[in-house]
C-alpha cells in the first residue's frame, strides 16, 4: 500500500478554502469543539499539522457530483389535452431558470446565501459567523451555501434513486465527514457549472413542503395554484422559508411559524436591494393563510375520478410494453420518476356520458340487486378507446367514499389489464357464427330449423378437434320462435335452435378462425406477466388455439370482455377491418424525447368487406323488427346495428351496436356470482322486470349513451349488403308465435323488449368450468 504522503493532494488550495475546511470541522462538533474522532482543535501553535491532517482526509472525498435527470411526475392527458392523472414518487415538474420567477431566485438567495454570487461553493464568511454564533449561543446555525445544499439533495436524490438507504441515511448525518465531502463537491462543481446553472438545480431539486412537494413548480402549482414563472414576492418568499424544514415552516401545517419564517425572507429580499420599502411593507401585512390556494396533486388514477378504469386501462398497457423497459419494475420507475407525458385515445365528452348513463342505469346503492354494469366505446379502423365506464366507482376516487362498494377491477377489460376474468356473452357472440355462415357461401335467406332440440356433438364438423358424442339441448327464449326461419329472422329474433342449426352445417375449426379475425378474445388468467423478449403482451397475444372448440360455443358461452366484444362489433362497422384496442397515442419524455409507441394494429382483411356490410344490413333490423324494436334506433335517425345478448340464467346480459363511426358494447351482470339466476322477477334502478335480458337494461342503457354520443357526428350509411349473400326469399310459412318482445323495462323514457332468454335444459360443459353451455339464448 502506498505511504499515506502519496495520497496527499498536490494541487495549491486557497487560503479562503482551507479555512473554510478547518471551521467546517468546528462547526460540525457544535458548541464543545470536540471532534468525532475524539481529539480536540489544538491552540494556535497546532494549527499547521491539523491543516496537514484536514487535506489528507479532504482529499479521500470524491470530488466530481454528476447531477442525475431528476425525478419527475408523469401525466396522463386525455385526447383533448385534458389532465387526467399524476404519477410520482417525488412530486417534482423541472422548469428551466427562465421560466421561474426572480422573486424566487431572489427570495432563496436571501434566506439561504445571501453571497452566493461572491463565494466559490464554500463562503468561509458564513462559516466563520456561524461558528461564533454555536459558540456563543444555543441556538445553531448553519452556513452550508446554495451550492452545498443542492450537492447535499443530489446526493439524497441519486441514493433515493439507486434504492440506497445508507447513502440517503449518510447524506442526512450531521458529520464532519459529510460536510467536507459536500464541500469538496461544491468547489469542484462551481469549476465546471455557472452561477444560474446551480441556482436552476438548486431550485428543482429542494422539498419545499411536507406532502413529497419538490421544486418550486410543484410548489408554486400546491400552495398557490399558480406557476414558478408567475410567483408574486409573497408567494416567494413563502416557499422561500420552507425548504430549510419542510415539515416545520409548510404553512399548511404550521401557518404561524412560516408566516415568521416567510417574514425573515421578505426583510432579507429588502436588506439585499431586491424589492423596495413599499414591497417590503405590502408583503408583510398580508397574512398567510389569506395568500394561500392550496391545490393538492394526488397521485394515481383516483384522481381521474370519471375515468379513472380508463387510466387504470392506460397504466396497465404502459406497464406491459418494453417499449418503457426491461422488466415491469424498470417501467414502473420510468412511470413514477421519469416524467412522462402520456397521450391517450380517451373523448372527454363521450367519457362524461357513458360515466352519467350507467351510473344512472345500475346505481351502485343497491337498488339494482347487486348487479354491476360497465360501458366502452371503440373507433372503427383505429381501435382508439374512446370511452371506458362502470357503475361501480374505483376504489381511492370521491365517488367511491360514498359508495356502498368499490374495485380496482375493470369489468370491460380482460384479465392483464383489469385483473377480470370476463363475461360470457351468450348471444352477443351470434354475429362471428353469421360471418362464417355469409363466408362459407350461405345466405341471408337460407331456412334454417329453429325447433328446439338435443343434439348429439360428435356429429359436428371439427376437422381441428373431433368433438365427444355427448347431448347437447337447445332451447329458445321462453319456449319462442320455432319451425322453419331465415337465417335473417333466426338473426334479429335470436333464435338459438336457428343458430344451433346453422353451426352444425359449419366447419367449427374456420369458425374459431373467423371469430378470431373479427376480433374475439376469450378472457385469460394463465397469461405471463413478463415480456422481455416476446414484445408488448396485449390481448392480441391471446392465441387463436385459446378460442375452445365445443357446441355450445355456438350461444356464445366462453368468456370475454366488454372491451374485445366492442372491438369485434367495430370490426363489422368499419367494413371489415379488425383494430386491437388502442388507449395510448405517444409517450414524450422531459426533454421533449419520444418512446415508441405500437401504431394501430388492424388487419384490413380480418372480413370480406361484402361480408361485413351484409352482417350489417341483417343486424340493422335487430332495431327495426327484432330483440332491440322497443329501443327504437337512434333519435335522428341515422343507421344503425346492432345484437342483445344473454348468457345462461340470464346472470350476464349485453348489448353490441355500432354506427360506421362508433362502436359501443354495454353490460350488465353479475361479477361475484358470475352464474347467478336472474331468470326470476327482479328490479333495477326501481324499474321491476320478468327475466333480465339484453334487451331489458343493456339495450336501453346502449342507446341513451350513443344519442349523445353521435351529436356531431356526420350521418353515414353502412356499405350495400351483397345481394348474392342476401340469397332468395324463402317461401311464405305460417308466422312462428315469439315471446321475444312481451316483456317491457324502462329506464328514463326509454323501453325495450325483452328478446334474448334463458334455454330450457342443461347440456354439457366445457371441461374448462364455463358450464354455460345449453339454450341461453344470450
Amino acid at each position: 500500500m502506498a505511504p499515506p504522503e502519496s495520497r496527499r493532494i498536490t494541487r495549491t488550495i486557497p487560503a479562503t478554502q482551507m479555512v473554510a475546511l478547518l471551521l467546517a470541522f468546528l462547526l460540525a462538533a457544535g458548541a464543545g469543539g470536540v471532534l468525532a474522532a475524539g481529539f480536540v482543535i489544538p491552540a494556535v501553535a497546532g494549527v499547521n499539522a491539523v491543516a496537514d491532517s484536514t487535506v489528507e482526509i479532504y482529499d479521500e472525498f470524491p470530488a466530481e457530483l454528476e447531477p442525475r435527470p431528476l425525478s419527475q411526475q408523469s401525466r396522463i392527458y386525455a385526447s383533448n389535452g385534458r389532465l387526467l392523472a399524476t404519477f410520482y414518487y417525488q412530486n417534482r415538474i423541472v422548469k428551466p431558470l427562465d421560466e421561474i420567477s426572480e422573486n424566487v431566485q431572489h427570495a432563496a438567495i436571501a434566506i439561504e446565501d445571501e453571497r452566493f454570487y461572491e463565494h466559490n461553493g464554500v463562503d468561509a464568511q458564513g462559516i466563520t459567523r456561524a461558528v461564533v454564533n454555536n459558540l456563543t449561543n444555543d441556538a445553531t446555525q448553519g452556513a452550508s451555501t446554495l451550492t452545498q445544499q443542492y450537492v447535499k439533495n443530489m446526493l439524497i436524490e441519486s441514493a433515493l434513486q439507486d434504492g440506497d438507504q445508507f447513502a440517503v441515511i449518510a447524506a442526512h448525518e450531521s458529520t464532519i465527514d459529510r460536510k467536507l465531502r459536500e464541500a469538496k463537491m461544491a468547489i469542484a462543481l462551481e469549476e465546471r457549472m455557472s452561477k444560474d446553472e446551480i441556482l436552476q438545480g438548486y431550485l428543482n431539486v429542494a422539498q419545499f413542503g411536507h406532502n413529497q412537494i419538490y421544486g418550486v413548480e410543484a410548489a408554486a402549482r400546491y400552495y398557490f395554484d399558480t406557476t414558478a414563472a408567475d410567483l408574486t414576492v409573497v408567494q416567494a418568499a413563502t416557499i422561500a422559508g420552507i425548504t430549510k424544514a419542510p415539515s416545520k415552516f409548510d404553512p399548511t401545517r404550521n401557518p404561524e411559524l412560516a408566516q415568521e419564517r416567510r417574514d425573515l425572507v421578505i426583510k432579507n429580499m429588502y436588506s439585499l436591494g431586491y424589492i423596495s420599502l413599499d414591497e417590503r411593507d405590502e408583503a408583510l401585512d398580508q397574512p398567510i393563510e389569506e395568500t394561500l390556494n392550496v391545490n393538492p396533486t394526488p397521485a394515481g388514477c383516483q384522481m381521474a375520478n370519471n375515468s379513472a378504469f380508463f387510466c387504470d386501462y392506460v397504466i396497465k398497457e404502459l406497464l406491459l410494453d418494453p417499449a418503457f423497459g426491461e422488466t415491469r419494475a424498470d417501467r414502473q420507475n420510468l412511470l413514477y420518476r421519469g416524467g412522462l407525458d402520456i397521450h391517450t385515445t380517451l373523448d372527454m365528452k363521450k367519457q362524461k356520458s357513458a360515466f352519467k348513463t350507467i351510473k344512472k342505469s345500475v346505481p351502485e346503492d343497491g337498488s339494482s340487486e347487486g348487479l354491476e354494469a360497465s360501458i366502452v366505446s371503440v373507433e372503427p379502423g383505429t381501435g382508439k378507446i374512446l370511452a371506458m365506464a362502470q357503475n361501480v366507482p374505483y376504489t381511492g376516487t370521491k365517488a367511491a367514499e360514498k359508495a356502498s362498494r368499490d374495485t380496482t377491477v375493470s369489468y370491460n377489460a380482460d384479465y392483464l389489464h383489469g385483473a377480470s376474468g370476463g363475461f360470457s356473452p351468450g348471444s352477443n357472440f351470434k354475429p362471428v357464427v353469421l360471418a362464417e355462415w355469409l363466408k362459407s357461401g350461405h345466405t341471408l335467406n337460407d331456412v334454417v330449423n329453429a325447433n328446439e332440440r338435443t343434439w348429439d356433438t360428435g356429429k359436428f364438423n371439427s376437422p381441428c378437434k373431433p368433438l365427444p358424442s355427448e347431448e347437447w339441448s337447445v332451447g329458445n327464449a321462453e319456449g319462442g320462435s320455432a319451425g322453419p326461419m331465415s337465417v335473417l329472422k333466426a338473426t334479429y329474433l335470436s333464435v338459438n335452435a336457428a343458430y344451433a342449426d346453422m353451426g352444425s352445417r359449419l366447419n367449427l375449426c374456420d369458425l374459431r378462425g373467423t371469430a378470431y379475425q373479427m376480433g374475439f378474445r376469450p378472457t385469460s388468467t394463465s397469461l405471463p406477466t413478463e415480456t422481455r423478449d416476446v414484445g408488448p403482451l396485449k390481448t392480441t397475444q391471446v392465441k387463436e388455439s385459446d378460442i375452445n372448440i365445443f357446441a355450445p360455443m355456438l350461444l356464445g358461452t366462453q368468456e370475454s370482455s366488454p372491451l374485445n366484444m366492442a372491438a369485434m362489433y367495430a370490426t363489422i362497422a368499419s367494413g371489415g377491418t379488425y383494430c386491437a384496442p388502442r388507449a395510448i397515442t405517444g409517450v414524450t419524455g422531459p426533454r421533449g424525447e419520444e418512446y415508441e409507441v405500437p401504431e394501430a394494429d388492424c388487419d384490413k382483411n380480418a372480413l370480406p368487406s361484402n361480408v361485413a356490410a351484409t352482417m350489417a344490413y341483417a343486424m340493422e333490423n335487430v332495431f327495426t323488427r327484432g330483440t332491440a324494436y322497443y329501443v327504437g334506433g337512434l333519435e335522428d335517425g341515422r343507421p344503425v346495428a346492432g345484437k342483445t345478448g344473454t348468457s345462461q340464467l340470464s346472470a350476464q346480459t349485453w348489448f353490441s351496436g355500432f354506427v360506421p363511426q362508433l362502436a359501443t358494447t354495454v353490460w350488465v351482470g353479475s361479477v361475484d356470482n358470475p352464474r347467478e339466476d336472474h331468470t326470476g322477477p327482479g328490479t333495477v334502478a326501481g324499474n321491476s322486470y320478468d327475466i333480465l335480458y339484453g334487451s331489458t337494461v343493456a339495450a336501453p342503457t346502449w342507446k341513451t349513451y350513443m344519442d349523445q354520443a353521435v351529436k356531431g357526428m356526420p350521418v353515414e350509411d353502412f356499405g350495400a349488403p351483397d345481394p348474392r349473400l342476401i340469397g332468395s326469399a324463402p317461401a311464405p310459412t305460417s308466422a312462428p308465435t315469439t315471446s321475444d318482445d312481451s316483456s317491457s323495462f324502462s329506464t328514463g323514457s326509454d323501453s325495450s323488449g325483452a328478446s334474448d332468454g334463458p334455454g330450457n335444459s342443461g347440456g354439457n360443459g366445457n371441461g374448462n368450468g364455463n358450464g354455460q353451455n345449453d339454450g341461453s339464448d344470450g
